[in-house]
């Protein structure tokens, strides 16, 4: 029900949307935001006291996927609103702070967003250099953000600064911040070459005044909330690289069987069979890897190791998907009349963004590391 009801709304609504937003680099205009808002789409797992639709999150990985299918920018979007910054305030947040933000968050009337890599700090997260200063009742919060998702469009972000340098990773807190405060300056938006309908963005701030209630968890859990943060948001990337790799999957085996050379569709050349034959295959190893870590999660398991390995595999297997399918599509695929390229180029992030391969590798690693290391 979840799948044919996303699935209807992407099809009618957003898919007239999704390569405007590409071509012109902009975000959705305001009534289709609001009626996202209708179907919870921006609460999908925010509990239904506050306005959203309590999913689990198996639920949600499938809402992430059939949107992605149709607008990976707004698939992208949606996932960090709902799993790095709606969801880590459900989880680590005060009764207080639970109350303030979440039902306008739920419901679509703000827009969320969570915020640690710097020009100096990717995937070392703990050396960034934005600072929070105690000030009485506030913090003074300076330092400048990069490649946030939702930065051109968002009010409130999780953001991480360090509170004391000589403790590292033990130094660093989160703040809820607020595009009203006073200081905060939403810089450039980046000129993307995919995911061009979400507004990436810098983000600075001079001499922000955050009142202490708004640490999220103490100002020594930063770190440790930020990593299981990740944990969560990487499924729903996967989640998004999938809907990708589908979206690429299922439009070269439709050109497939429509094209014709030699008297016969190109689809039953052995070359090309083969070719969604493989793609089929690792998509369907993608949703379970996928909906295994989801499971986990769901039942409060430790999903770590789980969460990096479908990230790795779904966002390998959509970039692999979508080269096979601009194969497929030969000329055709290249050229911007069709949704191939653009599925080439959004699938390419996926990679990169909320921990590369090459940290899920590691991850990956040290888990195995743990594992049979005590043997």
């Amino acid at each position: 029900m979840i799948q044919k009801n996303i699935r209807r709304f992407a099809s009618e609504v957003l898919e007239e949307w999704a390569n405007v937003l590409d071509r012109d680099s902009k975000p959705l205009p305001p009534h289709v935001v609001r009626e996202m808002g209708r179907l919870n789409i921006w609460g999908i797992q925010a509990p239904a006291q506050y306005g959203g639709a309590g999913l689990d999150t198996v639920g949600y990985s499938i809402v992430i996927e059939e949107i992605s299918r149709v607008s990976a920018a707004v698939g992208l979007g949606v996932s960090v609103h709902n799993s790095v910054c709606l969801a880590p305030l459900l989880k680590f947040g005060t009764p207080e702070q639970v109350e303030r933000f979440v039902p306008d968050l739920a419901s679509g009337k703000k827009i969320g967003g969570f915020t640690v890599t710097e020009p100096q700090a990717g995937s070392d997260a703990a050396s960034i250099q934005s600072t929070a200063v105690s000030d009485g009742d506030h913090y003074i919060l300076n330092g400048q953000k990069t490649f946030v998702t939702n930065g051109g469009i968002g009010d409130v972000f999780l953001t991480a600064a360090t509170v004391d340098t000589r403790k590292k990773a033990k130094g660093l807190a989160l703040f809820i911040v607020e595009k009203s405060m006073d200081g905060f300056e939403v810089g450039k938006i980046e000129d993307m070459m995919g995911m061009r309908g979400n507004m990436v963005s810098e983000l600075f701030f001079n001499n922000v005044r955050v009142p202490r209630e708004n640490v999220l968890g103490s100002t020594e859990d930063g770190f440790r909330i930020s990593m299981q943060t990740l944990d969560m948001g990487r499924i729903g990337i996967a989640a998004q690289a999938l809907g990708i790799g589908t979206a690429a999957f299922e439009a070269a085996a439709r050109y497939a069987m429509e094209r014709k050379q030699f008297d016969r569709p190109v689809g039953t050349f052995q070359a090309v069979s083969f070719k969604l034959a493989d793609m089929k295959t690792h998509l369907d190893a993608a949703r379970l890897l996928i909906y295994r870590a989801a499971n986990l999660k769901d039942r409060s398991l430790p999903y770590s190791a789980e969460s990096a390995m479908c990230k790795l595999y779904a966002s390998t297997t959509a970039m692999q998907a979508c080269m096979e399918a601009l194969q497929i599509f030969g000329g055709y695929g290249y050229v911007k009349d069709l949704p191939v390229e653009r599925f080439f180029r959004d699938a390419k992030i996926t990679e990169i963004y909320e921990g590369t391969s090459e940290i899920m590798k590691i991850i990956i690693g040290n888990e195995i590391i743990k594992q049979f290391g005590r043997l």
